[in-house]
């Protein structure tokens, strides 16, 4: 039985000590239950709401505290990109190279993840349809990989608000792919607060459950040991003292499906 992934870590990197403390815990939960562990967190966050907004420690701090916490702990890492030139220096860290759903269709970017030769997680845009992935797909094989996993994270739903809809899940499960569902930024208010985005973690273990129930093969989650502190996305990050339960609850719905 293949194992369920998990993407997670903190939304935007903020310090060494934020990561060392989220990996081991979340490596921690490895001990106990089969997980396909990936850690994440991002060190630029391009596309947040203002130009005041906490973006993060930067490509070379970042790739450099990345490089850290995979030879303290021997995790794989996964980090977003923004701009083609990125590709090649986050992959010499990282095992995932992930394509924010803003720029899923940027075909440069695409194809510079793609020539990398690591595993290309693409977050389905808000604006997008499940099937329309199928060209998002075609640029990344065009480009010589296929090495890919599609990750559905909500869809816009009027103002400052998004739905997720669980049929996009086989949907895009059906172009031959491993799918990921991110539960964190499907509870996210975009632009919620005026300044920066609001959420509503308490609805991600529930929409995790739901995203597995549906076939999806992982989840991407962000956490954080103290998310009401948090310089990112605090508002739709699972406190890091919950992952167990999420974990845990997440793994009896993924073991089921595998067993039909």
């Amino acid at each position: 039985m293949n194992k369920m992934i998990l993407l997670a870590g903190p939304c935007s990197m903020e310090s060494e000590d934020v990561c060392f403390e989220t990996a081991e815990a979340l490596l921690d939960l490895c001990k106990y239950y089969p997980l396909d562990f990936y850690f994440k967190t991002s060190f630029d966050k391009a596309n947040r709401t203002a130009l005041s907004s906490y973006r993060g420690l930067g490509l070379e701090k970042g790739l450099e505290i990345l490089a850290d916490v995979k030879a303290k702990f021997g995790c794989r890492i996964v980090t977003d990109i923004h701009e083609p030139w990125q590709a090649k220096l986050a992959a010499q860290v990282a095992d995932i190279i992930q394509i924010p759903a803003f720029l899923c269709r940027q075909t440069d970017l695409l194809s510079a993840a793609a020539k990398t030769g690591k595993i290309v997680n693409v977050k389905k845009a808000q604006f997008l349809a499940p099937w329309d992935m199928a060209n998002v797909v075609k640029k990344i094989e065009d480009s010589g990989s296929s090495s890919i996993m599609l990750c559905e994270r909500g869809t816009v739903f009027g103002y400052n608000n998004l739905v997720v809809d669980m049929i996009s899940i086989p949907q895009m499960k059906s172009l031959g792919y491993p799918v990921i569902f991110d539960a964190t930024h499907s509870v996210q208010k975009p632009g919620g607060n005026g300044s920066c985005s609001g959420g509503d973690s308490e609805y991600a273990p529930c929409l995790a459950r739901c995203a597995l129930a549906a076939g999806a093969d992982g989840l991407f989650v962000e956490t954080h040991p103290d998310p009401s502190s948090a310089l990112c996305d605090g508002p739709n990050m699972v406190p890091l003292f919950e992952m167990k339960d999420l974990v845990k609850n997440s793994l009896a719905v993924f073991d089921l499906t595998k067993e039909m």
